[in-house]
C-alpha cells in the first residue's frame, strides 16, 4: 500500500463500502455467564473477604438523566453494552444515558467492619446510589474507584444502581482510539463498566494504601504503609523458602498521616527478568486487617555501553527491549478481555515469539493483566490515555508520516499549540494531568512497568517537559517517553520514533534511540478476518510473503542493535476490526508466522 493510501485510510469515518464478520475468540466460545472473571481483581493488594459482582444485571438507555420506570433487559456485567458478551448489541449514543441495576443479597452485616465497593473501570462519567443514597461519582473511564457504602448496608436485600454517560469523541476525555466512527486506525467505541465490580469487607481500621519501591542498588525494598489510625504492625517477606519477619509499633507511624515508612534489607536477593521473572511475597498484619502482595527487585535506567553510546539498561546492564505494540481489544468484547485464561494467553503468546516488552498503547489494563506480566515476565512500556478535543489529522498524522522534519521541535507549551493539538481548554488539561497522576499511583506497584509514555503523536499533547518533571517527582524508578513518534520537545529517557514507511535507521542523539512502533505487515487470513475490505500499511498476499518480510525486518532489527539501536516496538499483537496487521488473528486462532 502507497503512503498516502495508508493515510487516507487513517481517517476516522472514512466512507467506505465494507462487509463486517463476527468473530469470537475460544475463550468467548467457552465463557459461563455465570462465572465471569472470578478471579480477585486486584493482586497488588490482596484480601480474602471479598465479593465479586460480576454477571447479570438489568440495564435500560434514557434520553434524560431521570430513573427509567422499567429495564430494557439484562446485560452481563463487565461488558459493555456494544460488545456480543454483554448480551446487549447496542450502542450508547452521545447525550444518551446507560443506567445498571440489581440486587445485593447480605446475609449478615458484620458489626466493626467497613463495606467497600469497588469498580475496575466505567467509562466515562459514572453515579452510583446504594439503596437510593447518592454512594459516589466518577469522571474517568480508565482508572479504578471505590465508595464506602457502609452506612446505607442492611442486611438482606440491597439495590445498587449506576448511572453511566459516554459522549467519547464529544467529551475531550481520555478516550483512546475509541471512535463513533470506527474504521482504519480507529475502533468501535465502548461504554459503561467494562471491568470488575465487586466488594470487600474490612475492618474499621484498614490498610488504605501500600507503596512498594525497590531500591535495587542498596539491595533493600522501601515500603510506605497508610492506616486510618496508627496499630501494631507485622511485614512478613518471603522468598523461595526464606522468610523474613519485620515488626512495627503504633507510635512509628506518623501522628497526621498514619503513615509508615521503612526500608527492609533483602538478604536474598533475586533480580527480576523477563528471563527470570521472580517476585518476593509480602504480608502484612495491621491490627485486625490482613493483606498479601508482592514485588520485584529490577531497575530501569539509561548509561553507556563499551562503545560509549547511551543505551537502555535492565539491572545495570544493556538490554534490548524488543517489543509489540498491544491495544487490547477482542472481537466479542472490545476492551474487556473475555476471560483470565486470554490475558495470560496473549502475554504467553508475544514472549513465545521473541518479544520481552509490550508496549500497552492508549489504554488501561484490569489489574490482573499486569499481574500476569509480572510472573510471567514481560516487560511494559504503559502509555497514558491520550484526550482532549479534536484530533486534526493533517498536524498529527499526515504532515508528519510524509515530512518528518517538519514535526521536530514543534513547540507544544503556547495557547496556539494547545488550540491546534486540541488542548485549548485549561479545566480539560488539569483534568488529564490528574489523570496522568492516578495512573502512575494505581500502577507504581507493578515491577512489569519500565517506562511513561506521556503523549503518542501528538494526541492531546500539552507541556511535556513539565509533566516529564512531574512524572520523574512522582515516579523516579521508570524511564520516560515524552513525546512517541514526534513533536520531540527534547526532552524524556529516549529518543523515540515512529517509522512505517522510510528506510530504518539509528540517529544519533545524547538519548538512547528506539524504535517505537514499526512494522505495520497486513495479511488477511480467510475466514478469520473482520471486514472484507482491510486496512494496513504494508499487504502482503500470502503467508509466506509475511513471513519473509518479517524475517528480512527482524535481520534488519538486529543491525541496527548492533549500531546502537536500544529498543523496537513492532505493531502489532493482533489484529483489530479493519486492521489486520496483527501476529495473530482478531480471533486469536490463527499465529500468522512460525517464529520472528
Amino acid at each position: 500500500m502507497r503512503l498516502f493510501d495508508a493515510l487516507e485510510a487513517s481517517r476516522p469515518g472514512k466512507a467506505r463500502q465494507t462487509q463486517h464478520f463476527q468473530l469470537t475468540t475460544v475463550w468467548g466460545e467457552q465463557m459461563d455467564p455465570e462465572h465471569v472473571l472470578q478471579e480477585y481483581p486486584r493482586p497488588q493488594l490482596r484480601r480474602k473477604e471479598w465479593i465479586c459482582l460480576n454477571g447479570t444485571w438489568q440495564y435500560a438507555i434514557t434520553k434524560t438523566g431521570n430513573r427509567p420506570r422499567h429495564a430494557d433487559g439484562d446485560i452481563l456485567v463487565p461488558f459493555s453494552p456494544e460488545t456480543r458478551a454483554s448480551g446487549v448489541s447496542r450502542r450508547l449514543k452521545p447525550g444518551e444515558y446507560l443506567w445498571y441495576q440489581r440486587c445485593v443479597v447480605l446475609p449478615e452485616v458484620p458489626d466493626g467492619q467497613r463495606l467497600i465497593l469497588h469498580f475496575g473501570a466505567v467509562d466515562q462519567s459514572c453515579t452510583v446510589w446504594w439503596n437510593g443514597h447518592l454512594a459516589g461519582r466518577n469522571e474517568n473511564g480508565y482508572l479504578p474507584f471505590s465508595v464506602d457504602v457502609t452506612g446505607e448496608v442492611r442486611q438482606g436485600r440491597n439495590m445498587l444502581r449506576v448511572r453511566v454517560r459516554d459522549d467519547t469523541e464529544g467529551s475531550r476525555r481520555s478516550r483512546g482510539k475509541q471512535s463513533s466512527h470506527p474504521g482504519g486506525m480507529y475502533y468501535t467505541a465502548q461504554s459503561g463498566i467494562w471491568q470488575t465490580v465487586w466488594m470487600e469487607w474490612v475492618p474499621e481500621n484498614y490498610l488504605k494504601s501500600l507503596k512498594i519501591t525497590p531500591c535495587f542498588d542498596e539491595r533493600r525494598v522501601r515500603l510506605e504503609l497508610t492506616m486510618v489510625r496508627r496499630t501494631d504492625m507485622e511485614i512478613r517477606l518471603r522468598w523461595k523458602d526464606d522468610f523474613y519477619t519485620h515488626r512495627v509499633r503504633a507510635r512509628q507511624f506518623e501522628q497526621e498521616s498514619g503513615r509508615y515508612r521503612t526500608e527492609l534489607e533483602l538478604p536474598g536477593f533475586c533480580p527480576w527478568t523477563p528471563e527470570k521473572p521472580f517476585l518476593y511475597e509480602l504480608q502484612i498484619r495491621a491490627g485486625e486487617d490482613l493483606v498479601e502482595s508482592y514485588f520485584a527487585m529490577r531497575k530501569f535506567s539509561v548509561g553507556m555501553d563499551e562503545k560509549r553510546r547511551p543505551r537502555l539498561f535492565l539491572n545495570n546492564e544493556p538490554y534490548f527491549f524488543n517489543g509489540v505494540l498491544d491495544q487490547g481489544y477482542w472481537p466479542e468484547s472490545l476492551y474487556t478481555p473475555p476471560s483470565d485464561e486470554a490475558m495470560k494467553a496473549d502475554i504467553r503468546n508475544m514472549k513465545a515469539l521473541g518479544f520481552n516488552t509490550i508496549r500497552k498503547h492508549l489504554k488501561i489494563e484490569p489489574l490482573r493483566w499486569y499481574y500476569h506480566c509480572d510472573r510471567i515476565g514481560m516487560v511494559v512500556w504503559q502509555d497514558m490515555v491520550n484526550g482532549g478535543g479534536k484530533n486534526h489529522t493533517f498536524l498529527t498524522v499526515y504532515l508528519p508520516t510524509a515530512l518528518p522534519l517538519a514535526s521536530e521541535r514543534f513547540p507544544d507549551d503556547s495557547p496556539w499549540a494547545y488550540r491546534l493539538l486540541g488542548r485549548a481548554n485549561a479545566q480539560d488539561r488539569i483534568q488529564w494531568e490528574k489523570e496522568c497522576e492516578q495512573t502512575i499511583g494505581l500502577l507504581y506497584n507493578c515491577p512489569c512497568i519500565g517506562l511513561w509514555t506521556i503523549f503518542n503523536e501528538g494526541w492531546g499533547q500539552f507541556d511535556a517537559l513539565r509533566l516529564e518533571r512531574r512524572i520523574r517527582e512522582l515516579d523516579p524508578t521508570r524511564l520516560i517517553d515524552h513525546a512517541s513518534g514526534w513533536f520531540d520537545q527534547g526532552g524524556g529517557d529516549i529518543k523515540s520514533v515512529h517509522n512505517y514507511f522510510r528506510t530504518l535507521k539509528v540517529k544519533n542523539d545524547r538519548r538512547p534511540f528506539v524504535i517505537s512502533e514499526y512494522g505495520g505487515y497486513s495479511y488477511t487470513v480467510p475466514g478469520h478476518a473482520y471486514s472484507d475490505v482491510p486496512y494496513g500499511y504494508h499487504q502482503c498476499a500470502t503467508a509466506e510473503e509475511l513471513g519473509a518480510s518479517l524475517q528480512k525486518l527482524r535481520r534488519t532489527m538486529q543491525e541496527l542493535e548492533e549500531k546502537g539501536l536500544s529498543g523496537a516496538v513492532f505493531t502489532q499483537l493482533s489484529d483489530i476490526e479493519e486492521e489486520t496487521n496483527g501476529l495473530y488473528t482478531w480471533d486469536r486462532k490463527i499465529c500468522k508466522v512460525e517464529s520472528l
